[in-house]
């Protein structure tokens, strides 16, 4: 057959076949990338404010550190995973890192000087890739010398079981010692999350819930960690400000 109509239909078979070959490539790409995503496994990690506040304080009450290294903290955590469960530690990621804390208004706050230590705390946890959550505190009494903090517990427990009830997350991480998350570990744990408990309470403060370590799957405790091992310390922690 030759001609203009042979020169036609030849042209339609190649963009034929070409359309087949790019649907062949395209389905296997998909299905490579598909594969590959399943093999990674997502750690969410949730923050108690109030908590975190009192690992600092703790830390710079005792003299032992200026503040816990956000950024060294959460690649240990990974590491203590991965070591811990024996998983590959490149197929672990934090794929969202939220943190819940009450604070005072503007003016309140520049009324107590908090302003610039707040700013440069939030500083930090932006530098981290960490949501930070804020409720207003208030005061009373009569020189407002009583702080009140309300709702922070529930906000804090409804958002980590929501989140991970829609991300699927593989491992939860709650930075937190409170007695009230005992039942959030247990809902979390109902959804087939696995449940990790880090706390640390440089200062003894029995600040840790007995109940709420008992409910997780897994506790890291920092106090026996660090205490065995001086190079997770300094790893984790930020060295002390020199004294002017």
């Amino acid at each position: 057959m030759k001609g203009p109509l042979c020169e036609v239909m030849f042209k339609k078979t190649d963009v034929f076949l070409n359309m087949i070959l790019f649907i062949y490539i395209f389905e296997n790409t998909i299905t490579s990338i598909t594969m590959a995503h399943l093999e990674n496994l997502s750690v969410g990690v949730f923050i108690d404010g109030g908590y975190y506040a009192k690992i600092n304080e703790g830390l710079q009450a005792k003299e032992m550190a200026s503040g816990v290294n956000l950024k060294a903290l959460f690649a240990y955590l990974l590491d203590h995973i991965s070591s811990k469960f024996k998983i590959e530690r490149r197929l672990l990621y934090i794929t969202e890192a939220h943190y819940y804390r009450g604070r005072f208004r503007a003016q309140e706050a520049l009324a107590k000087d908090l302003l610039l230590s707040e700013r440069e705390f939030e500083d930090t946890l932006i530098e981290n890739d960490i949501i930070f959550h804020y409720k207003h505190m208030r005061t009373t009494g009569k020189n407002g010398e009583i702080i009140i903090e309300k709702g922070i517990d529930t906000w804090f427990a409804l958002d980590t079981y929501e989140m991970t009830l829609f991300r699927e997350f593989d491992y939860v991480v709650l930075i937190s010692g409170d007695a009230d998350h005992e039942m959030l570990a247990r809902k979390l744990k109902a959804l087939k999350t696995h449940v990790v408990l880090m706390t640390w309470d440089p200062a003894n403060t029995g600040s840790t819930s007995k109940f709420l370590s008992e409910e997780a799957c897994t506790h890291v405790n920092l106090n026996t960690l660090t205490a065995n091992d001086a190079n997770l310390f300094k790893r984790i922690t930020k060295p002390l400000l020199a004294k002017k």
